[in-house]
């Protein structure tokens, strides 16, 4: 699902798919060696027990977005930057800083998208479906990889691991990719393809976690003047 918007910015609809349709997430595997018998599972078990214990996650970020539906060569990627925040259950803040300031923020039930040079923020219920449908359902220690999804792995003999997820199930997207630092299990960046197989990486920088997000982080209010628009539910 994308989000609808009247009016269309530069960025606005890759901001709008970094968490739709994707966030946030190309992402180049690392290298093509045969996998370890037990990689793939070793690895997404180390990501499931590291993110289960994990309250909170802030970080510096860079969203790349390739949409290979409209011919897009490699120079063609759209390019953002910012911060983003993650705390249980299902809060996020996501602050865009480059290449124009935007914000989407979830309180765990609600999402906004507010986007201050078109004056106007999109809010939407925030179900299970959008988490699984940006992969980043994990940071927020959500989902079972394992039972969800078929998990491949490239790069066994690396310290990063690139980590294949295809849904088991029926999904609005084709597959996520995590890349993943093996002997932690710090995912350090995470993809999305689309079913048109556009893609969306976002990179992780400056990773802390269990730092204590004030409550009011994953709380928005309209400011004076900008047109709020309601939307449905994500599938």
């Amino acid at each position: 699902m994308r989000l609808r918007a009247p009016r269309r910015t530069a960025m606005s609809k890759p901001r709008v798919r970094l968490l739709l349709s994707a966030l946030a997430l190309a992402l180049v595997a690392a290298g093509s060696q045969a996998a370890e018998p037990d990689c793939a599972s070793d690895v997404a078990g180390r990501v499931q027990r590291r993110y289960e214990k994990v309250q909170d996650l802030s970080a510096h970020f860079e969203q790349t977005t390739r949409r290979v539906s409209l011919g897009s060569e490699p120079g063609d990627a759209l390019v953002a930057r910012g911060e983003v925040v993650f705390a249980k259950p299902g809060k996020m803040r996501w602050s865009y800083a480059s290449p124009e300031p935007s914000t989407v923020v979830s309180d765990g039930s609600t999402l906004w998208v507010y986007d201050p040079q078109a004056k106007e923020v999109q809010k939407l219920p925030l179900g299970a479906g959008y988490l699984s449908a940006a992969g980043v359902q994990f940071l927020l220690g959500e989902g079972r990889l394992l039972d969800e999804f078929r998990v491949s792995a490239s790069g066994c003999g690396d310290p990063i691991v690139v980590l294949g997820l295809t849904p088991k199930g029926e999904a609005q997207y084709e597959r996520l990719e995590m890349r993943v630092d093996r002997k932690s299990g710090v995912v350090r960046e995470t993809a999305v393809v689309d079913l048109f197989g556009n893609r969306t990486t976002i990179a992780f920088d400056e990773l802390r976690e269990n730092t204590g997000p004030a409550p009011d982080l994953f709380t928005f209010t309209p400011p004076a003047g900008v047109r709020v628009i309601s939307l449905p539910s994500a599938p």
